[in-house]
């Protein structure tokens, strides 16, 4: 399963790296190479109680290997260990961070911004929040019920009262509701979450744009997930519209260590507005002095930040360019072919009742039962058997309201534990017939221990 050829390829640039450094004294650290050999084949053995997240049978959480050459490229920075403070911690990497930050932008069509790499959705999701409460201070933020979780503890941390909206039968954003929320509360930031971590929604950001320029809030538009999808042929009209307007809103979050191919941990945030860098503005105990030029320590809540994100990044968007039509682009297709084909088999199938069909590349279903109960009872049972002839799906619960009229479920409790996977790699289309194949026997497994 684990892919290691390539590793020979690391050495080959090691060489190369190294000869930039032949002017300096010979050294040669003291390695005591076998107790390492020892030590980390112990390691890989503590390891195998890992989820195979890199095989397709692994359909569950939104876990997406990294490329190998966005491995090999942290793996050849690790030698040097920028940090991408400051300039003096890592001139080539600062400058790779700033090329690769350009290009995510210009995906979004910004030319001018203010951007950064981050650890994560999290904390890029806590910088434009938190940018947006010194714009509009004592004014609340809203996000959708399913927007992530995050959003809420967020606004705790900022001390920000936080506005929960309802969503629509499609796990979108409520507009209506929306637009009764700002009549009557102070809300001066309104989160659009393009893809949702449970069902992948996708938020109607044209509508929150108009509502936006009735009512004068901001917009952050949270894209951890679906960001990348902005490069998608295949999306449905309205999924395409509401990411051809991502460039409307005031920031926007987007998370590389999701579908852009890096290891965690590897997020980004961007602020349309330049001067919002005014915020982060501080003054430093002690001086860098190898540049005059704005440091990214300048612009990003965190300091030391690992180089490393960011020469892997920078080489993964060098060997797929961001850019529609491109092999980066098509993969992205690939992964929602292969989730409306589950959707479209869990459809025609009378043991399952699902949702609504697939935005991105996310697939919820529920086991057919009388009540919401058993059908839950029974969605945990799926997942084990499922587990045990190894595919690995997930769990998710769901308000009833999303699967009413659906199928004959009585609701006798207020959520439903459904099924749901990720179908984020493109080899999930190649193997779906063996993925459909196991969950099918699961699911004869798990209904018929009903009694």
């Amino acid at each position: 399963m684990l892919e290691w050829e390539s590793t020979a390829i690391l050495s080959d640039a090691l060489q190369v790296l190294n000869q930039g450094f032949e002017s300096l004294p010979a050294f040669d650290p003291e390695i005591d190479r076998e107790a390492l050999r020892q030590t980390l084949s112990g390691v890989a053995a503590r390891l195998k109680d890992i989820f195979p997240f890199p095989h397709p049978l692994y359909a569950g959480q939104m876990l997406k290997p990294p490329h190998p050459i966005a491995r090999l490229a942290y793996s050849l920075a690790l030698h040097l260990n920028p940090n991408n403070h400051a300039l003096d911690g890592g001139r080539a990497s600062s400058a790779m961070e700033k090329e690769a930050v350009a290009e995510i932008a210009r995906m979004f069509g910004w030319d001018t911004y203010l951007g950064h790499l981050c650890g994560g959705g999290t904390m890029a999701n806590l910088e434009a929040l938190w940018v947006a409460r010194e714009l509009v201070p004592e004014m609340g933020i809203a996000a959708s019920a399913q927007a992530h979780y995050s959003h809420r503890r967020l606004c705790g941390v900022l001390g920000v009262p936080f506005h929960e909206v309802p969503v629509d039968p499609h796990a979108r954003m409520d507009i209506q509701q929306l637009e009764r929320l700002v009549q009557h509360k102070e809300v001066g930031t309104v989160v659009a979450t393009l893809g949702t971590t449970a069902t992948g929604s996708v938020d109607p950001l044209p509508e929150i744009l108009r509502l936006s320029g009735k009512y004068g809030f901001r917009i952050h538009v949270d894209a951890a997930y679906g960001g990348y999808f902005t490069l998608a042929s295949n999306l449905e009209p309205d999924t395409h519209e509401a990411f051809s307007r991502i460039g409307e809103a005031d920031s926007i979050v987007i998370d590389p260590h999701k579908h852009g191919l890096q290891p965690y941990g590897c997020g980004c945030v961007l602020f349309k507005d330049s001067s919002a860098g005014r915020i982060y503005k501080h003054d430093s105990p002690y001086c860098y002095f190898t540049s005059e030029e704005l440091h990214l320590g300048e612009i990003s809540l965190e300091c030391s930040r690992p180089g490393a994100s960011a020469v892997a990044l920078w080489a993964t968007q060098k060997m797929f360019p961001l850019v529609s039509g491109g092999d980066f682009a098509a993969s992205l297709g690939i992964c929602r072919s292969a989730a409306l084909d589950l959707y479209g088999r869990l459809e025609d199938d009378p043991r399952f009742v699902t949702t609504f069909p697939p935005e991105l590349d996310i697939v919820v279903w529920a086991i057919r039962s009388p009540t919401a109960t058993e059908s839950s009872r029974l969605a945990r049972l799926v997942f084990d058997e499922s587990a045990k002839s190894g595919l690995h799906i997930a769990l998710a619960t769901l308000p009833a309201n999303l699967f009413a009229g659906r199928g004959a479920i009585q609701f006798d409790q207020p959520q439903i534990t459904c099924l749901r996977s990720c179908l984020m790699k493109p080899e999930h289309k190649d193997w779906l017939d063996r993925i459909w194949r196991l969950l099918s026997a699961a699911t004869d497994r798990a209904t018929g221990a009903r009694g």
